[in-house]
């Protein structure tokens, strides 16, 4: 929803903000943080979390007048739509791959966790599925992982959706409004300079 939103009411920061990839770590992105000393900021939640997320996902949605399909997760591998999008960056296709998957996992309720559903995403979407599926073996993709792993990591990023303008830091869905006036200011002292 944070997504969409922005894209609405301030598209400009989508166009000039860098997206870093935070996932849930496989075993080698585990064994790669261990050798880098990065630790992951996000904590599972409660069930009781899980189900009050549930019910605020769906208020919310019918407030901002979005349909939402709440996927079913069953061990997904996150690092197969990250990795993808890094892969999708190479060639300036990661926002078509990015609301594309946006569109299947929060519009459909698809598991784009899954190599064919994702490749089937991103063929619709025009792209080279199978050169995206086949990410996570790029090693060179896997680095540029880590690097996003570890810059997620010092900036403190524990979940999403988490923006941040210099040392500002705004967490979730309700701090959207806060952070598009940051961004604003930020513009403004980046035209007067």
């Amino acid at each position: 929803m944070a997504s969409r939103l922005l894209a609405e009411r301030c598209p400009q920061a989508l166009e000039e903000m860098q997206m870093i990839p935070y996932f849930y770590p496989d075993a080698q992105t585990w064994k790669s943080m261990d050798e880098r000393g990065i630790e992951l900021h996000y904590a599972d939640m409660s069930k009781a979390k899980h189900l009050y997320i549930l019910q605020d996902v769906k208020r919310l949605s019918a407030r901002f007048g979005f349909e939402v399909s709440w996927p079913v997760d069953r061990e997904p591998w996150w690092v197969l739509p990250h990795h993808a999008w890094l892969a999708a960056k190479r060639t300036g296709d990661q926002n078509t791959l990015y609301w594309a998957m946006v569109e299947a996992r929060w519009g459909r309720g698809e598991n784009i966790c899954d190599r064919g559903t994702l490749r089937a995403i991103a063929d619709a979407a025009g792209l080279d599925g199978a050169t995206l599926v086949a990410a996570p073996e790029d090693e060179e993709l896997r680095e540029e992982g880590m690097d996003a792993m570890e810059a997620a990591y010092l900036d403190d990023v524990f979940g999403a959706p988490y923006f941040k303008i210099g040392p500002h830091r705004y967490w979730g869905l309700d701090r959207l409004d806060d952070f598009i006036a940051g961004f604003e200011q930020w513009q403004q002292k980046g035209r007067a300079a």
